[in-house]
């Protein structure tokens, strides 16, 4: 309901208690109800009045998205545009637009684009050459981590253009999209198991999966990586014995050129950190909260020895704990 028939509403309940205290509220109810009818009645003859031209508005409205997208592009505020526009207007007017000029300069754009041509084209080759490298060494490192039957391909392809395309760039006979980084298409394909089709790594891998191709990719560029920190959540889903040693083995490779935090549940991996931190959750009051807390040395052998078989109370899981981060200990020391 509007306000006349809200205010209306008041009166009619007031009237309605019969109460005489409340008959002067009742007056001036009825008072506000004749203001808001006068004011309503003008404020109509005014919109009347208007000359609505819905037709300017959507040119108003039109020019003030194309202000916004001005400003976004090339200045802080208005000012700035309009700044921006003159320093235009003045370049435009000295540039020489003479038959001959723009004959030089068309010939300056072919020269350019030949040799920008030819960077390409050896840079499509070198990327080829570096895809296949690659993708035989990720696939090496993957035979370690659970995954014998894994390939990984990487796709190199020319990106094509149409005629018409402003960054359209003639390569070795074809017409392709150029870029800040080249003319080339890079994806990294997957292929889980024999028979299997390649497919882009992100629909074609299990979380574990991306996880394992993602420690071998950082294993094999791992010197070339400027990535100071890596982290590996479940990398070792789905794996133990031999594979997860395996994958501790590497974790603590990278470690030795990077900062690596890692979260498993698996003690073959836990026992190759340096540090460990225990998440624990509980519930107070009804609220659930999860801490996080360094481990001393002792209480890294009883961690490992619980995630080991439950045993962190018995002298036979604790020596088995005490052993399995000797063995790591021993192993590290021997990375290159």
């Amino acid at each position: 309901p509007g306000a006349l028939g809200l205010v209306g509403e008041a009166k009619r309940r007031v009237e309605a208690t019969g109460d005489p205290a409340l008959t002067e509220l009742a007056s001036r109810l009825d008072q506000a109800l004749v203001v808001l009818t006068d004011v309503g009645g003008e404020l109509g003859a005014y919109l009347d009045d208007l000359d609505a031209d819905p037709q300017r508005l959507e040119g108003l409205l039109a020019r003030q998205a194309e202000l916004k997208k001005l400003i976004r592009k090339y200045a802080a505020d208005v000012d700035g545009v309009l700044a921006w526009a003159e320093e235009a207007r003045r370049k435009l007017a000295s540039l020489d637009t003479s038959d001959e000029a723009l004959a030089e300069l068309a010939a300056r754009r072919d020269e350019l684009a030949h040799e920008l041509a030819g960077h390409a084209a050896r840079l499509t080759k070198a990327r080829c050459a570096a895809a296949e490298e690659m993708g035989a060494a990720i696939t090496a490192e993957l035979a370690g981590l659970a995954m014998g039957q894994a390939e990984v391909q990487i796709s190199v392809r020319r990106r094509t253009a149409t005629a018409d395309d402003p960054a359209a760039l003639e390569v070795d006979g074809v017409l392709c999209h150029a870029a800040e980084h080249g003319t080339d298409d890079v994806e990294l394909l997957l292929k889980p198991h024999e028979g299997a089709p390649p497919l882009p790594v992100h629909k074609g891998a299990s979380g574990g999966e991306l996880s394992r191709v993602m420690l071998a990719i950082e294993v094999v560029v791992a010197k070339a990586d400027p990535v100071p920190t890596m982290v590996f959540d479940e990398v070792d889903a789905g794996v133990g014995g031999r594979a997860a040693v395996e994958i501790g083995r590497r974790l603590a490779r990278l470690a030795r050129t990077h900062q690596v935090l890692v979260v498993t549940h698996l003690p073959q991996v836990a026992a190759y950190a340096d540090r460990h931190l225990a998440v624990r959750k509980g519930t107070s009051g009804g609220v659930t909260a999860s801490d996080v807390r360094t481990l001393s040395d002792s209480e890294r052998v009883a961690e490992l020895a619980r995630m080991l078989a439950g045993m962190d109370d018995t002298e036979t899981g604790l020596a088995h704990a005490e052993e399995l981060l000797e063995v790591a200990a021993e192993d590290k020391a021997k990375l290159t």
